[in-house]
């Protein structure tokens, strides 16, 4: 005899060994041996076979009408029996039984199972809402097979076009969209980006990379909330410096400034101020909430994404020509030793003589010029370009710039190599409006280190490291960055200790000193203020105490954020970096051999893979061809043409951080479907 049987919902057959009155011994068509419960058999037949059986009866099953068997099923629960014998006739044959069961099954939206073997038809409504789901399933699944042929043929419809970035970077798995990517790419054995590039749904290389950094960072757009900058309600004293500010021209956050006070009398006092919006803004209001929403200023060629609105940029920007709010940090050092002898913070405005622009100055601004300018009031002959009370000061400054840099290389263990130069891109014809990705593009060199860049960046840094020193004397949480050696692999971290940073030579550094365009200084700002104004019992009066959950939240929020800024950043570079060797008709570099298969251009900056150069040592200098250029995955590759001289070993750069980004850019844009079952961003004149 053999019997059917139901286990865990699946309908199995075998033959009858032995049957005792709650359970049967059963053996399996593969031999295997199995015990059932009685009450899990459904069918008891001597004949025919079950696999004969089961054939006929899944046959018999499509036959029947799911519609006239929900009207001809009772109201109450049934056996498929029952229901088999008013479907066919009073006696149904067993293949007519295991048909109806087979269907009873497979047909959960019209009866539902109450049982072993028992049934309970839905009510109608259920049963209408259910075939309504099923019809549009079928629908849908219809339009991903038409809208996957398309794609295959090399068509875009337009709802994938609509989804493209959503499709690519964060799908959502059962939309019909991204199913029908799935479905194309596996019949054309395309990958999803290279598919969707045939099909035509990336129209601009440019815009697919802005599109999918906005999708992923500025979901909801770009534009700031309606915002009224608050007032500085503080009665502060004007301070007796007249400060200068040095940037580019295109800075309009103008977050720091320097003033040197009582050159020629032994003693002078070199200001670094702070535009101070912590002194109007309050963590939580308006103005907080979109910074804290962005957390730092998005950088790119032609074009910026401010951290806060124009309108509360211009509040407290250190603007020429104005008495502006700041936190002033005050250096008094001896005039021929530049050893320092005290420092003093103070919430104060103070008057901006002048908004120097680095980019207009730094050929006049050299060296062999500020060696020659006397370190007293007596100036050389003014020119046009720089007002003459300027001249010593800069000297001074030039001077004891290089002194700091000195004492931190001492401190750091070797010197800072810097053999690279900074590379500028200009957009012909942008005005600072949203590039399309067509401009002609120009390329520049500003070399790191050069005096007015030093100037400023020992500055800060001596800014940063000494606010940082004082919030932890005072008991004050702050944000650092640190690092703990300069072994390979040792990275910088972002935390609220006050620990070394070994890159850079300094017991502690905190960002301090762009908190227009930076959160993290904004809330070191509040942490100062708080200490300027309470003394040592500020750790009772700061916004952020010990411990803060709220503070190590921003702390994690803004080291993604800066990194996902900083990577579209160098993303978007290479782009232009790209279309500049097309706009040029650049076929050949000369570069440098760097590591892991990868040269770097020694004209622009560019770092790409080359064939050939497997036996090269580092720091050899090569030619080579460039292949075909990939403006969406950012990817080209070189051939070694012939080698050149090598580099001598001490122009070798020591790799950095930034040695290591630029590597990473090298390699094409990598994107997430799944088809199976440096420290200071352009612009900024703190350094890391």
């Amino acid at each position: 005899m053999y019997v059917l049987y139901e286990e865990a919902g699946k309908f199995q057959s075998g033959r009858v060994l032995s049957e005792a009155e709650a359970s049967a011994q059963i053996e399996l068509s593969s031999g295997k041996r199995v015990k059932v419960k009685t009450a899990n058999i459904l069918l008891r037949f001597d004949q025919p076979e079950p696999s004969a059986l089961l054939n006929a009866a899944q046959a018999l099953s499509q036959t029947i009408e799911l519609d006239l068997a929900w009207e001809f099923a009772p109201d109450e629960d049934f056996g498929f029996d029952e229901l088999a014998s008013m479907y066919f006739n009073e006696r149904p044959s067993l293949d007519q039984q295991l048909a109806t069961l087979l269907a009873l099954h497979e047909a959960p939206h019209y009866f539902r199972r109450a049982g072993k073997g028992r049934f309970r038809k839905a009510a109608a409504e259920t049963v209408q809402q259910a075939l309504a789901a099923i019809e549009k399933k079928r629908l849908i699944q219809i339009q991903i097979q038409e809208w996957a042929e398309a794609l295959v043929r090399g068509e875009c419809p337009a709802p994938i076009r609509e989804q493209l970035y959503k499709i690519l970077f964060k799908p959502d798995k059962n939309a019909p969209e991204y199913k029908a990517v799935v479905e194309a790419s596996r019949a054309s054995h395309t990958a999803p980006l290279e598919l969707l590039q045939k099909a035509g749904a990336i129209e601009s290389p440019y815009q697919f990379h802005w599109r999918r950094f906005l999708f992923e960072n500025f979901p909801k757009g770009y534009a700031f909330p309606a915002l009224q900058a608050p007032d500085i309600e503080d009665d502060l004293p004007l301070g007796s410096a007249q400060a200068f500010s040095i940037d580019d021209s295109a800075t309009t956050e103008i977050d720091d400034a320097l003033s040197v006070q009582g050159m020629g009398q032994g003693v002078v006092t070199v200001g670094i101020h702070i535009a101070a919006p912590g002194l109007a803004v309050r963590p939580g209001d308006p103005v907080d909430a979109v910074a804290r929403s962005r957390l730092s200023t998005v950088y790119m060629p032609g074009y910026k994404i401010t951290m806060l609105p124009e309108e509360v940029v211009n509040k407290y920007t250190l603007q020429a020509g104005r008495d502006c709010p700041a936190v002033s940090l005050y250096v008094a050092l001896d005039e021929s030793t530049l050893s320092v002898l005290g420092h003093e913070t103070r919430l104060e405005r103070i008057r901006i003589a002048h908004n120097l622009r680095h980019d207009q100055l730094d050929a006049l601004v050299t060296a062999e010029w500020l060696t020659q300018i006397p370190t007293t009031t007596q100036a050389l002959e003014p020119t046009s370009a720089l007002s003459p009370e300027l001249q010593p000061q800069l000297a001074f400054l030039y001077r004891w710039a290089q002194h700091l840099k000195s004492q931190r290389e001492q401190v750091r263990g070797k010197p800072e190599t810097f053999n690279r130069p900074d590379y500028t891109f200009r957009l012909i014809g942008n005005d600072q409006t949203e590039p399309l990705g067509h401009e002609q593009v120009q390329i520049g060199t500003r070399q790191r280190g050069a005096p007015m860049d030093l100037m400023v960046a020992e500055a800060m840094i001596l800014a940063n490291s000494t606010w940082g020193m004082w919030l932890a004397d005072h008991g004050v949480p702050g944000i650092y960055r640190s690092q703990a050696s300069l072994a390979p692999g040792v990275k910088v971290r972002m935390g609220t200790k006050a620990l070394p940073h070994a890159g850079i030579g300094v017991k502690s550094y905190a960002w301090s000193t762009s908190p227009l365009r930076r959160y993290t200084d904004l809330v070191n700002q509040w942490q100062i203020i708080a200490c300027a104004r309470h003394g040592k019992t500020a750790a009772l009066a700061a916004p952020f105490r010990p411990k803060d959950a709220d503070l190590f939240s921003i702390v994690s929020g803004f080291d993604a954020a800066h990194s996902a800024y900083n990577t579209y950043q160098a993303s978007i570079e290479r782009y232009w970096t790209l279309k500049y060797l097309q706009q040029n008709s650049i076929s050949e570099l000369v570069a440098t051999v760097f590591k892991d298969n990868l040269a770097r251009a020694e004209a622009l900056p560019l770092v790409l893979p080359v064939l050939g150069m497997q036996d090269l040592p580092r720091g050899a200098r090569i030619r080579i061809q460039l292949g075909e250029i990939d403006e969406v995955t950012l990817d080209v590759r070189g051939t070694v043409l012939e080698r050149l001289d090598a580099l001598p070993p001490d122009l070798i750069e020591e790799e950095t951080e930034d040695s290591e980004e630029e590597a990473l850019a090298a390699g094409p844009l990598e994107i997430a479907v799944d088809v199976t079952p440096s420290e200071a961003p352009t612009g900024d004149n703190s350094v890391p």
